[in-house]
C-alpha cells in the first residue's frame, strides 16, 4: 500500500473499522475503539506456551491398555483432528482476510496478537500428538478423510473465497457487506460454535483425570478464543453502527440461516465424536447444547433464537461457555498469567 502525502492529522472521528483511513501506520493514539485496545492487553496478561506443561500422565495414560476405553479414543482423535485444522484456517482468516481490510489501528494490534495465538494453538496441537506418539499423518489428514469435519472447514472456506482474492477492495456496498458476512461465520460460527463441542468433549477428559496435560492446554486455548469470540462480537456490533446500512432485514435473515446450517454441521460433527456417547453426553443430548449455543451467539448480535431450548448440561456451561466474566479454572496453572490479571 502506497503512502499517501498529506497534511492532515489523524481525526478520531473518522476513524472506522473499515474504510477509515490512516492504515499505513500504526499510530494508535487517540483511541476511538477502546474495546480493541483492552482485549489486546488482556491477551498479553494471558501468554503461554504448550511445552510448559507436563505431559507425563497423558503418555502414561496413552500407552495403557486400560485407562483408556476405545470410544474415549476416538473421541480425543476426531476432536484434535478437527482442531489442527480449524486454528489454521483461523490463523489465515486473520492474517490473509481481516488485517489487511480493517483500517483502525488498535484493532490491526489486536488481530495481530490473535494471528501470533493461533500459532501457539498450532503447536500445542503438535506437541500433543508428538508427546503420545499418534499418528501424525492421520491425526492431520482427518479434514480430507472424515466427512463431518471436511464439511464444517469447506463451510468456513466457502466463505473466504472473496476477501481473500487479490483484488478485493471494501469502500463498495457489495464488498463491504461480504467483508461483515465473513466475519460473522468466522466469529458466530467457527469461533462461536464448531469449537465448542470439541471444548466439551476435552473438559469430560479433564473432569474424568484423564488426558489431564492435553486438557489443560485445551483450557488454555479455550480461554483464547472465548476472547476471540467476544472481540468478533465487538467487531461485528461495531460495524452495525458504524455502517447500519450493511445490516438490511435480508442480511440478518442470511446470517441466521447461515447459523442453523452450521448447527446441524455441527451436530452431526458430534455423532462422529461420540456415536455410543462419553462422559454422559450423547449425540441427542449435545444437539440440544449446540442449539442453545446457536442461539445464545445469535442474541449477542440482536437477532432471533432459533431453537428455544435451554442448556441439557448445565454443569458444562461455568466451564464451556464462559457466561460469568471470570477464570473459572480453579488450577494454578490455567490460572496463569504475565504482566497483568485478566478480570472475564
Amino acid at each position: 500500500m502506497p503512502i499517501k502525502k498529506t497534511t492532515e492529522r489523524i481525526d478520531v472521528n473518522k476513524r472506522r473499522i473499515i474504510n477509515g483511513g490512516g492504515a499505513d501506520v500504526v499510530q494508535l493514539y487517540p483511541i476511538k475503539h477502546k474495546f480493541a485496545w483492552e482485549y489486546y492487553n488482556k491477551a498479553n496478561a494471558n501468554h503461554w506456551l504448550p511445552t510448559e506443561i507436563s505431559m507425563q500422565l497423558d503418555i502414561e495414560q496413552w500407552k495403557s491398555k486400560s485407562v483408556l476405553t476405545s470410544d474415549e479414543r476416538k473421541a480425543f482423535e476426531t476432536v484434535l483432528g478437527f482442531f489442527t485444522t480449524a486454528d489454521s484456517i483461523a490463523a489465515n482468516n486473520v492474517v490473509m482476510g481481516f488485517y489487511k481490510h480493517v483500517t483502525s489501528p488498535e484493532v490491526r494490534m489486536y488481530l495481530l496478537r490473535q494471528g501470533y495465538e493461533e500459532a501457539i494453538h498450532t503447536h500445542a496441537y503438535q506437541y500433543i500428538v508428538e508427546s503420545l506418539g499418534m499418528d501424525e499423518g492421520r491425526i492431520f489428514n482427518m479434514y480430507r478423510e472424515v466427512d463431518s469435519i471436511y464439511n464444517k472447514d469447506e463451510f468456513i472456506l466457502g466463505f473466504n473465497e472473496g476477501i481473500f482474492d487479490g483484488s478485493f477492495k471494501t469502500g463498495t456496498f457489495e464488498n463491504d457487506q461480504k467483508f461483515l458476512e465473513n466475519w460473522c461465520v468466522f466469529s458466530l460460527m467457527l469461533e462461536g460454535i464448531f469449537f465448542y463441542s470439541s471444548f466439551a468433549v476435552m473438559f469430560g477428559f479433564q473432569r474424568q483425570h484423564k488426558l489431564t496435560g492435553s486438557a489443560e492446554q485445551i483450557q488454555y486455548i479455550m480461554r483464547d478464543e472465548s476472547m476471540h469470540l467476544n472481540f468478533g462480537i465487538e467487531i461485528i456490533n461495531t460495524i452495525k453502527k458504524e455502517q447500519p446500512e450493511l445490516w438490511t432485514k435480508e442480511f440478518g435473515e442470511h446470517i441466521t440461516d447461515l447459523v442453523r446450517k452450521a448447527t446441524k454441521l455441527e451436530y452431526t460433527f458430534a455423532k462422529e465424536v461420540f456415536p455410543g456417547g462419553i462422559f454422559g453426553m450423547n449425540a441427542q443430548g449435545f444437539k440440544q447444547y449446540i442449539e442453545h449455543i446457536a442461539d445464545r451467539r445469535l442474541a449477542r448480535v440482536g437477532l432471533a433464537p432459533q431453537f428455544n431450548v435451554p442448556n441439557p448440561f448445565p454443569w458444562m456451561s461455568e466451564a464451556i461457555d464462559l457466561s460469568k466474566e471470570k477464570n473459572f479454572f480453579e488450577t494454578r496453572v490455567t490460572e496463569y498469567q504475565v504482566g497483568g490479571s485478566l478480570n472475564w
